[in-house]
Formats: C-alpha cells, sequence, structure tokens
C-alpha cells in the first residue's frame, strides 16, 4: 500500500511540471495548442538518446527542456508568422514531432534500465525537490515584469501594444515556456518509468486540461491559493481517479476514455449549478406562491 502511495505521488509530482505548462497556454494565452502530445514524448526521447551519449542526467533533463523551447517556437512561428489557426498550428507541429521522436530514438522504445537514473535513490525525495524548484521558477517568473506580459497578453493583446510591447512575441515566448516544462515533465517521467515510448504522449492534453479543471474546482472554494500547488492537486486528483478506476477493476486500455469522462464531467459540473441556479431564479420570478412560502419559511 506504501508503494502505491509513493508512486502516486511521484507520478502526481511529475505530471503537475506538464499541468503547469498547459496552465500557461490554456488558462493565460486562452490558446489550445495540442503539440503537447508531441513534446512530452521529445522530451522522453531526447533524454534516451543523450543517455546513450554518456551524458549526464542532469544535463539531459535541461537538453529535454531546450528540445520543447524549441518546440513551442515553431508553433509561435506558425501561428504568428504564417497566420496559420493556432489549433491547427499545435496539431502540425505535433504529427512532426512523431516523426522526429522516431528519429531521435531511432525505434519505437527504448529501455533506460542500464544508465544513470535520476530517481535510483529515494525516488519520492527527489522528485519532490525537482517539483519544488520547477514550482518556485514558475511562481516567481509569473510575478515578474515579463510574466505580467504574458497574462496581459492572453487578456488583451491591444494593452500590451500600448505599453509598446509586441504581444507576437511574448505569445511565442509563453508557448516556448510551456512546451518547455511539458519536454522536461516527460523526460522525467522517462527516467521514473525506465524507458522512453514513441506513444507515451498521447492524451496528455487531455491529462493536463483534467488536472487544470479539478484544480481550479478547489480554486473556487480557496482564495488565493498557489497556482503551481493548483496543478499539483489537480494532478494528484486526476492521477488518484484513474487509480481508484482500476483497483475498481477497469483495464488499463480503458484509462484514455475514463479520462475523456473525467474532464466532461469537470467542464459540464459548473455549467449544470448555473443551469439549476437559473432555473430557481426563474420558478421565484414566476411563481408568486413559491415566493410566498420562501417568505414565510424565512
Amino acid at each position: 500500500m506504501n508503494d502505491l502511495i509513493s508512486g502516486l505521488l511521484i507520478q502526481s509530482l511529475i505530471f503537475s511540471i506538464m499541468v503547469m505548462g498547459v496552465y500557461i497556454t490554456y488558462k493565460i494565452l486562452d490558446f489550445p495548442d495540442l503539440s503537447a502530445d508531441g513534446t512530452f514524448t521529445l522530451g522522453a526521447s531526447i533524454t534516451a538518446n543523450t543517455l546513450a551519449m554518456g551524458i549526464n542526467p542532469i544535463i539531459t533533463v535541461l537538453l529535454s527542456f531546450v528540445g520543447g523551447f524549441m518546440a513551442g517556437s515553431i508553433t509561435g512561428f506558425l501561428n504568428v508568422k504564417l497566420k496559420i489557426t493556432n489549433l491547427l498550428s499545435g496539431i502540425l507541429v505535433m504529427v512532426s514531432l512523431y516523426s522526429i521522436n522516431l528519429r531521435i530514438m531511432g525505434r519505437a522504445n527504448v529501455a533506460l534500465f542500464n544508465y544513470d537514473n535520476l530517481f535510483e535513490q529515494n525516488p519520492l525525495f527527489i522528485s519532490i525537490m525537482l517539483t519544488l524548484i520547477i514550482a518556485i521558477f514558475f511562481t516567481l517568473f509569473f510575478k515578474t515584469k515579463l510574466g505580467y506580459l504574458i497574462k496581459a497578453c492572453g487578456n488583451n493583446e491591444t494593452m500590451v501594444s500600448s505599453l509598446s510591447r509586441n504581444p507576437n512575441q511574448i505569445k511565442v515566448l509563453a508557448l516556448c515556456i510551456s512546451n518547455g516544462l511539458i519536454a522536461l515533465s516527460g523526460s522525467l517521467m522517462a527516467y521514473y518509468q525506465g524507458f522512453s515510448d514513441i506513444n507515451m504522449g498521447t492524451g496528455i492534453i487531455v491529462i493536463g486540461l483534467a488536472s487544470i479543471i479539478m484544480g481550479l474546482s478547489l480554486k473556487q472554494k480557496i482564495k488565493n491559493l498557489n497556482i503551481a500547488l493548483l496543478c499539483f492537486i489537480g494532478s494528484f486528483l486526476y492521477r488518484g481517479s484513474l487509480l481508484i478506476a482500476l483497483r475498481a477493476g477497469f483495464n488499463p486500455s480503458d484509462l484514455k476514455l475514463i479520462s475523456c469522462i473525467i474532464v466532461v464531467i469537470a467542464l459540464s459540473s459548473p455549467n449544470f449549478k448555473f443551469k439549476k441556479k437559473n432555473s430557481l431564479s426563474k420558478k421565484l420570478k414566476t411563481s408568486p406562491s413559491l415566493i410566498k412560502n420562501t417568505k414565510e419559511v424565512a
């Protein structure tokens, strides 16, 4: 049981880094960046390739971030310079990265058991420390002038232009940071799993969105909740729900379907509450007797 909880915490911590990256595009920029599926695998692919070359594990993680950073710049270039829609830009990069990742790894699956591993000793402590460092940088960055400009770019590009800043450049930078974090998460996941697989990034954007939505549901109840902490909590709730589904007897092949169901429920539940509230208000307006009874109860 302890190993189960430890594994859940480690995976939640690693995936929370990816969720931070998705949060930048989904929540701040309002940019549906589907290239996340490809950049997650890109981080794992770079890790597998560089480890085989004898490069230090820490450096491989940094190189994975750089690889994701460059992939994000391509998405931004397609959208900003070539005027391709944000959705299609992400899809084009995602499809392209499938072939690129295969070329980097040389084959569809690469085992990492024979190389130095970041999680050889006390993986929970190491994952906590790495995630904490990234969370601190993430939090501090969005308190800088550049961080506020990225937030402003997502809300009102005209205002950013009025500050003599190019909103397109800021958008590209945000996409670069987002994909860099996602690739870094993919690198750490490859270390933890002990292999890099060409399909390990499939559905990453769904996982990220589900985690963000579940985390935001808590933000409505707990004010001033740190975004990085929100990403971890959302990731933990999501991974926990999948673990419960597995323990309930579902097949691992059903997890993608369960992920989609979680996203649908998370997205539709606020609307249901809103409609329910509006329905009650409508009844109060159209039913004098109901208003009278309500006043008597009060």
